[in-house]
């Protein structure tokens, strides 16, 4: 039940009408994750509105990633999963990816719902 909100900093792909998809598909090849499991929310960030300390930014631009799980994983699983959505995201994207930022959400069980059913 992932629930990816991805912020795109910049101007989107000239391909950003599948762009949300391919998102979808990467994440969920890479969490092993049946269809219709994973949802993504794109937002785009203009540059403008986004700034780096020190100065002028240099180098491509990052992509920020925050993502919700019922049951989120926990140590060497958690860091086996952030190397694969990492990966596949900055594949997908065309991010390198140590421009690749994720964030986990606290755990979504008993405090998200879908369709009206409360995650267990």
């Amino acid at each position: 039940m992932p629930v990816i909100d991805v912020c795109w900093v910049g101007a989107l792909a000239a391909d950003a009408d599948v762009l949300s998809q391919r998102l979808a598909d990467v994440v969920g090849d890479a969490l092993g994750v049946a269809p219709g499991r994973v949802w993504v929310r794109l937002a785009q960030l203009p540059a403008n509105h986004y700034a780096e300390n020190g100065g002028h930014l240099q180098g491509p631009l990052p992509l920020f990633v925050r993502v919700l799980h019922a049951h989120p994983p926990e140590g060497r699983a958690l860091q086996a999963e952030i190397t694969a959505l990492t990966t596949a995201l900055a594949a997908a994207s065309g991010r390198p990816a140590e421009r690749v930022h994720l964030e986990y959400a606290p755990a979504g069980v008993g405090r998200i719902a879908f369709g009206g059913r409360l995650a267990e």
